[in-house]
């Protein structure tokens, strides 16, 4: 460590605690609960690891959306294909279909399957939800299969599904439930009588605490779990900075990835509670891209995308997975680049960093306003400052929890030991530290430490490495049986000694045992359908 950050150190704990700044934390604060550490590792736990306290602009997602449709009824809220929509247009099919589902007996707190893909009716959807308090439970089902469908559905209770025609006929399980096809319904004479003829008296959402939509994530037991996400939730990072991405009226937002993954909330709404106009991709990704002022994708997305044709671009935002420095170092020359973190229980991502260019170890950030990441050992002590531990978050990106999971909750979602007031923090499952500058480095999954002749090692920093080459796109690096195996994906002009290279890399850098026994090159690494490097499918071809 510095000795500059240091050079107080012995009455660090003092000064800290009669800052003006921190006062409301040290009222708040635990300091028992960290009376492990050294006092320059107690003011350095709390200056790196909670977060400034904001207030978010909006309330709720709707209340967000009402003022733009307020402010800027014409603007154009959102294009697919060849079609537009304005924000008046959006409020008004929205309440339209709000209707027909009040008429049909969905009410506040009632769960709404929302089983379409991107698209404007997806859109119109969410909003008609929102109009009525209800909880909305977004789902491909060109994706999906038809039994895990049924699963969420029945999982999430869901009073109504909203669908298109094209879906109905094929998934059967639809047959037995209350369904709405957007794309027929819509359409019929007796409601087009009523466009921009009614009003909706919105649900006027006063709890904060009110959950605005649940995401499943692929649970151990083969049953998925599903995430509740709060309107607190979504409006500490959609609507404050550096969260917001500066989308204002007239920033078109690429609308990129899978509905049914949280990063999508950032795109949908981050883009209609900022005012922005959101681009609904069809096939090509890169034909979307570069028309837009702000994308949002994981790592893998974006090696897809050819930077140089995005002559819009002012915002690159990335989550999900390990970013290459390389990734982070071409894009943050031609726009704001932010490398994020954080699990879908605790709300898109809780940490962000912008980057600079010329970067050789890339961070994570800090965590983002009104939130808190520890690092902790085994025994949930807190870890010296530059030691490797489990990171917890904390604050308002905490998410509700678990549906119907109380084992589950209880395990991963634990009371904040160090904040008096009644807070949870959550388990992420990611290994990471604090360096120098007070960044979180991030050390892959706790997961991703396996045992190879036994000893403990990392799997993500041996990626990292092969990543640090020109000609590598991604890599990734899994156990099977008992050694080492790296996947490759390619730039189109490679070295024909690269194998000899990269081995040589990993051994300067890390102890012998890191080196993969094999190394397997492709043109691209499978991508799962939220984007990310598909580690199951690839662990299927060596077991071929």
């Amino acid at each position: 460590m510095k000795k500059s950050a240091l050079s107080h150190s012995s009455n660090s704990l003092e000064l800290y605690k009669q800052s003006k700044e921190v006062n409301q934390i040290n009222r708040e604060f635990n300091f028992n609960a960290i009376s492990n550490l050294s006092p320059e590792n107690q003011n350095l736990f709390i200056e790196y690891g909670i977060a400034k306290k904001t207030t978010s602009t909006f309330k709720s997602v709707l209340n967000a959306f009402e003022y733009w449709l307020g402010k800027t009824p014409n603007n154009v809220a959102a294009s697919f294909l060849n079609d537009t929509i304005t924000y008046k247009e959006l409020d008004n099919e929205a309440t339209i279909l709000a209707l027909i589902l009040k008429q049909k007996g969905i009410k506040s707190g009632d769960t709404i399957g929302l089983y379409t893909h991107r698209s404007i009716h997806f859109l119109i959807g969410i909003v008609a939800a929102l109009k009525l308090g209800a909880i909305y439970v977004p789902q491909d089902p060109r994706i999906v299969p038809p039994k895990m469908l049924k699963n969420i559905s029945e999982l999430s209770n869901q009073k109504m599904i909203l669908t298109f025609s094209n879906y109905k006929e094929s998934v059967s399980f639809f047959s037995t439930k209350q369904t709405i096809l957007i794309d027929k319904e819509l359409k019929k004479k007796i409601y087009r009588n009523l466009y921009g003829n009614i009003k909706l008296i919105n649900y006027k959402n006063d709890n904060i605490n009110k959950i605005c939509f649940i995401l499943f994530t692929s649970g151990t037991t083969g049953l998925p779990n599903g995430v509740q996400v709060t309107h607190k939730n979504l409006c500490n990072i959609l609507f404050n900075s550096p969260g917001n991405l500066g989308i204002k009226p007239g920033t078109k937002v690429a609308q990129l990835l899978n509905i049914s993954f949280d990063m999508a909330a950032w795109e949908v709404l981050g883009c209609l509670g900022n005012g922005g106009t959101l681009l609904i991709r069809d096939k090509d990704i890169n034909e979307t891209a570069q028309k837009a002022n702000v994308i949002i994708a994981t790592p893998t997305v974006l090696t897809t995308i050819n930077y140089k044709k995005c002559k819009n671009i002012e915002t690159v935002a990335v989550a999900g997975e390990p970013c290459p420095v390389i990734l982070a170092n071409t894009w943050s020359r031609i726009c704001n680049f932010y490398n994020s973190c954080g699990p879908t229980e605790t709300t898109i991502v809780n940490t962000m960093k912008k980057c600079i260019p010329g970067t050789s170890e890339l961070s994570i950030g800090k965590p983002t306003p009104n939130n808190t990441v520890y690092i902790l050992n085994e025994d949930m002590k807190p870890t010296k400052i530059g030691e490797v531990g489990i990171m917890w978050a904390g604050g308002d990106c905490v998410t509700k929890g678990y549906l119907n999971n109380d084992i589950l909750n209880a395990k991963k979602y634990l009371d904040d030991p160090f904040l008096s007031k009644k807070s949870k923090m959550f388990n992420t499952g990611d290994l990471g530290k604090w360096n120098e500058a007070g960044e979180l480095i991030h050390y892959g999954r706790v997961d991703d430490q396996v045992k190879i002749k036994g000893f403990r090692v990392e799997l993500d920093a041996i990626s990292k490495i092969i990543e640090g080459f020109k000609e590598v796109k991604r890599a990734v690096t899994l156990k099977h049986q008992n050694f080492l195996v790296s996947f490759i994906g390619l730039q189109a002009k490679t070295k024909t000694n690269l194998t000899e290279l990269i081995k040589k890399a990993i051994e300067k850098e890390l102890p012998y045992y890191y080196v993969p026994n094999e190394f397997i090159f492709l043109n691209e690494l499978p991508k799962t359908s939220r984007g990310k490097i598909d580690k199951r499918e690839l662990k299927k071809s060596l077991n071929k």
